[in-house]
């Protein structure tokens, strides 16, 4: 996993530092699904909630959990997939990610079961930056840029997934794993 002389942009990962307290951003992994001087767009990948995807959309054919987004319009609904053209109006974030797409065609794709849950993931909210608000970020360490094109995205079990990416990190990062959530209870 490369994490030097990144920059941010298109289907880069966004680490946060294991100290950072946000409920959004605590301990997460972000994917940059958009990033230009107008600013950045991407989705949280490892912050499932306990609601189905059909218990807030009645009538929805699929039992999947959602994931929260981020904290910017958590009432809109927001998808990752890796089924590419199979979805008209896709947009390609990386080589095998995709967001967005036509709902209806999902829709349609997921009662005749030929979307499986590892192929697509749907999110409530977004996160934004504004123009260089990201950079700013960057700069004062709340977040590390690292890139994983060795599998799916959506393949990561979200409970592990900050801690799998910090490990193949490298050495310098090693030591965020053991450092507790809170530490003040250590």
């Amino acid at each position: 996993m490369k994490t030097h002389d990144l920059k941010p942009e298109q289907g880069t990962l966004l680490i946060s530092e294991p100290f950072l307290k946000d409920y959004y951003f605590g301990r997460s992994v972000v994917l940059l699904a958009e990033h230009n001087e107008d600013g950045s767009f991407g989705l949280i990948l490892n912050k499932p909630v306990e609601v189905k995807l059909n218990e807030v959309i009645k009538g929805f054919p699929s039992e999947t959990n959602l994931f929260i987004g981020g904290p910017v319009k958590t009432d809109n609904l927001f998808v990752l997939h890796t089924l590419g053209n199979k979805i008209k109006n896709s947009v390609k974030i990386l080589e095998g990610i995709y967001w967005g797409g036509d709902i209806n065609t999902i829709k349609k794709l997921l009662l005749e079961k030929k979307i499986k849950e590892d192929q697509i993931r749907f999110f409530m909210g977004y996160s934004g930056w504004s123009e260089k608000q990201l950079e700013s970020e960057l700069e004062e360490h709340s977040w590390v840029l690292a890139q994983d094109n060795s599998i799916n995205l959506l393949d990561y079990k979200p409970e592990n997934m900050w801690k799998n990416i910090i490990r193949v990190m490298g050495d310098e990062y090693k030591d965020w794993l053991s450092y507790p959530i809170d530490p003040l209870l250590n």
